[in-house]
């Protein structure tokens, strides 16, 4: 394994890289000569580097060194001047250049005028097309020493990473801006946005540092200190730093925890002898491939943060690796029905297997966390990727390269996340229909109900008005009586409970033929009763049926369920209007049936549509997936101000997806007139 697993799993002596600086001393000998010409010209130490040069990967390493030695000389001088007037005029100059550099390029990547202020003479202009920022090289162990300092688990990183950005989110939803002076003719109310002065970094990585802990923002790191490149760039830009460096440093969380999957479970002797290979292999499936491809990517990365502490971009290796090798986590991913299944049987009925889990999990290197949280981490790293890339999306520049490769690589992600929940589904899916029809008995037509395009969205007993409308009085015996209702996504089953948990159909009708209307101050009888219209039923006709259900949020259930399309009470971020309310999850929540969402720490959604009782139906901005869940694992967030920037980070991060929705219905359209 290469030093970057060394280093991360804190395998092996550290020793100091001293390779590195053989190869310096052998350079700067053949280099010479030519150092002494760039003197005459007097250009600047920190020389640009176009990261798509042809010459960019056989110079890369030859001009970094150079650098290097050339600061290293250049801070040995400079205690000798004694003085401040005494300081050397070249020091002035690599200043004055890359500070014009960098604000030419936060300004204007595409310019390829150079800034006025920057110095130069015309032997040494440079002849790029665009202005690019200085180069300030990683020293040689800067990144071994990261790595050595990434103590969090993937698991620890994940949670205290999505509670910082929900304590950030209530800071900015509670802010007071306290008046400067009396004289003031306005005084800042509750809940409005901060300036920008007191605005920090809004990464959800911003503060993992504590006594336990070594991490640290990108501004934090002492070469980046050191560099004096904070004086140099903008607050934005800053942000954007922070926000690939969290992609990068979450990554190498994420692969200190698979290896300790791979080598403290996987490759435990009392595990395996356990287990049969077929076991072992529905348990752990792909995971030496998903491993395999972390270190790839990260090694990718490393090569980037190396290349300039400056971070130029991290999206462009996303897409590459998204694109030609992240297909291993649909693998891992679509296994996990028998993963879960497999892992459930032993435990239950494998005392061995049972004892040697809970043996390695009591290991001090497992923090206290079980076997299965390790088991999930693939499927929570790819989602994890894609969040983080949209939250780079959101910092860069509108129209810039960066916006580009983000965009691709967001698109890129989400169809991979696509693909996981589907092959996930599918398998339960099918299993679930097959189930569904062993229950079932016709008294109309017989409707086949195992198909590859259905699932099953909403089933559950329901209470129908009997008797002709004008006898329905509170006097009737039997108002009401029992009816059983199986919804799938293309069609309704209405059917009645018979004794060993078998139904008898009576009626159906295609989804897109239901109509739903409430029924309001119709009485506490009459509450909660909502009317469904079937426009073609089983006997080719229209019906109404009148329907009761047991509380309002099982009634609006229903009804959001059989006509998804019905206005909601709120709008949803599709209409595009800025502001509705919205909320962020505090308590993870797993949902219980289909038509519930389950909720991950720190999601945001637009409510649209709640209940008395204490229930929400929601459209979670990142993924625009809808369903209801508990009001009690969210709360609302009051800014306007911060409703409306998150709106529009939401429409930025899908405008490219909706673009390509169009161009495919735009195709398929001219192969249908064809």
């Amino acid at each position: 394994m290469r030093r970057l697993t060394q280093s991360i799993m804190g395998l092996g002596p550290q020793k100091p890289a001293a390779s590195f600086g053989m190869k310096q001393h052998q350079i700067s000998e053949e280099d010479e000569g030519d150092e002494e010409n760039l003197e005459g010209c007097e250009q600047p130490r920190y020389i640009p580097i176009r990261r798509h040069s042809r010459f960019y990967t056989s110079m890369r390493a030859r001009k970094q060194r150079r650098d290097r030695g050339s600061r290293e000389a250049m801070e040995a001088e400079t205690p000798n001047s004694g003085q401040q007037g005494g300081e050397d005029p070249r020091n002035r100059l690599i200043a004055a250049n890359s500070s014009s550099s960098y604000r030419e390029y936060l300004h204007n990547e595409d310019s390829s005028n150079p800034p006025a202020d920057t110095p130069s003479s015309p032997e040494c202009t440079s002849t790029g097309t665009e202005a690019l920022p200085a180069v300030y090289p990683a020293p040689a162990d800067s990144w071994k020493t990261l790595m050595g300092h990434v103590e969090f688990l993937y698991q620890e990183y994940r949670d205290k990473s999505t509670q910082h950005e929900i304590e950030a989110r209530r800071l900015q939803d509670n802010y007071v801006q306290t008046p400067q002076t009396p004289d003031s003719p306005k005084t800042p109310e509750e809940g409005s946005s901060p300036p920008t002065e007191h605005q920090r970094s809004n990464s959800s990585f911003f503060r993992l540092q504590n006594t336990s802990s070594c991490f640290n923002l990108w501004q934090d790191l002492p070469e980046i200190k050191n560099s004096g490149v904070l004086t140099v760039l903008q607050p934005q830009e800053i942000k954007l730093q922070e926000a690939m460096f969290e992609l990068v440093t979450s990554e190498a969380s994420y692969y200190k925890s698979l290896s300790l999957l791979v080598s403290h479970f996987m490759e435990s002797e009392r595990l395996k002898a356990t287990i049969h290979p077929s076991e072992m292999h529905f348990i752990f499936s792909n995971v030496l491939e998903v491993l395999s491809t972390s270190e790839r990517f990260l090694l990718d990365l490393e090569q980037r943060f190396e290349e300039n502490l400056v971070i130029s971009d991290v999206c462009d290796i996303v897409f590459k690796h998204a694109e030609n090798h992240f297909s291993v986590y649909v693998t891992y991913v679509c296994n996990q029905t028998y993963q879960e299944r497999a892992y459930r049987k032993l435990l239950q009925e494998r005392t061995e297997f049972r004892e040697a889990v809970a043996h390695l999990e009591t290991n001090p290197i497992c923090r206290g966390l079980p076997f299965s949280s390790f088991l999930i981490l693939p499927f929570q790293r790819i989602t994890r990727i894609k969040l983080l890339v949209q939250n780079i999306l959101t910092k860069v520049e509108e129209g810039s390269e960066r916006e580009t490769s983000a965009l691709q690589a967001h698109r890129e992600l989400e169809k991979l996340v696509r693909a996981c929940n589907d092959g996930v589904r599918k398998m339960s899916r099918t299993e679930q229909l097959i189930s569904i029809e062993k229950t079932l008995e016709f008294k109309i037509k017989s409707v086949p109900i195992i198909s590859h395009s259905r699932w099953l969205l909403k089933q559950g007993e329901l209470q129908q008005m009997s008797g002709p409308r004008t006898s329905r009085t509170l006097r009737t015996k039997k108002l009401f009586r029992s009816v059983y209702l199986f919804l799938f996504n293309d069609l309704l089953l209405l059917s009645k409970r018979l004794p060993g948990d078998r139904y008898q159909v009576f009626d159906v009708a295609a989804r897109g033929l239901l109509r739903v209307e409430e029924l309001e101050d119709q009485g506490q009888s009459l509450a909660n009763v909502f009317i469904l219209k079937l426009l073609e039923n089983a006997h080719e006709r229209e019906f109404t049926y009148m329907l009761k259900a047991s509380s309002q949020s099982e009634m609006k259930r229903w009804m959001t369920s059989l006509v998804p399309n019905r206005r909601t009470k709120f709008v949803s971020i599709t209409a595009r209007v800025f502001d509705c309310p919205q909320v962020q999850c505090v308590h993870p929540y797993v949902a219980q049936e289909p038509d519930e969402l389950s909720l991950d720490l720190a999601d945001l959604l637009n409510v649209l549509d709640k209940t008395d009782d204490g229930w929400v139906f929601g459209e979670r901005l990142h993924d625009q997936e809808r369903g209801w869940f508990p009001s009690t694992v969210t709360e609302e967030i009051l800014n306007k101000d911060i409703r409306t920037q998150n709106l529009k980070e939401c429409f930025r991060v899908h405008k490219s997806d909706e673009g390509s929705q169009n161009k495919d219905r735009r195709k398929m359209g001219s192969r249908t007139r064809q």
